[in-house]
């Protein structure tokens, strides 16, 4: 699907993954948006990740900026030389069907939305410990949660921004498949 608008283009699109290369095995099926970072979409974008990841019974979901995207890819491609190569200190993720359930969290986004499921996976909310996550969260009709990181899109030249997803995974290790596979939550 595409707007065809050139001066603000929208496109969404989906595909299968087969389960050899999913989490747990499960085949799942991926939707993926492109959208302009104007004033309107992130305003929006909260509800309109919220929407289409209760429409679709997602089990997580993440919005976050093209440029902090390709930093946080780098989280799980493999180099030439071996495994991943991080930037900007964050972690190394497990690739995606080496991550034991496909309710845990592949990554960290700006926006991220997870499923009850998943929230029960990586142990969210804790209100002793997430008093500034929940701040930023709304809870989802399901059950799930829409979850801002900060409060403007995500800009890992922005050294607070970058705490803020440092402290994201520091927060749960389960996330990106880092912490012991074990019976979720």
């Amino acid at each position: 699907m595409c707007n065809g608008d050139e001066n603000s283009p929208v496109t969404v699109m989906g595909r299968e993954n087969s389960g050899l290369f999913s989490p747990g095995g499960q085949a799942l099926f991926e939707v993926h948006a492109k959208l302009p970072l104007d004033a309107a979409v992130i305003a929006a974008a909260a509800e309109m990740l919220g929407r289409v990841a209760e429409g679709t019974g997602a089990f997580w979901g993440r919005a976050t900026p093209h440029d902090a995207a390709v930093d946080i890819a780098y989280q799980t491609a493999p180099t030439l030389e071996g495994p991943p190569a991080p930037r900007r200190g964050l972690p190394a993720l497990k690739l995606f069907e080496h991550i034991h359930s496909p309710e845990v969290p592949y990554y960290l986004g700006w926006l991220n939305y997870w499923s009850e499921a998943a929230a029960r996976a990586i142990g969210f909310p804790d209100l002793a410990r997430d008093t500034d996550l929940l701040s930023r969260s709304q809870r989802s009709a399901s059950g799930g949660w829409v979850v801002q990181l900060t409060d403007a899109p995500l800009d890992l030249d922005n050294p607070t921004h970058l705490e803020a997803l440092l402290r994201g995974y520091e927060r749960f290790p389960e996330i990106g498949g880092r912490s012991a596979p074990g019976p979720l939550r």
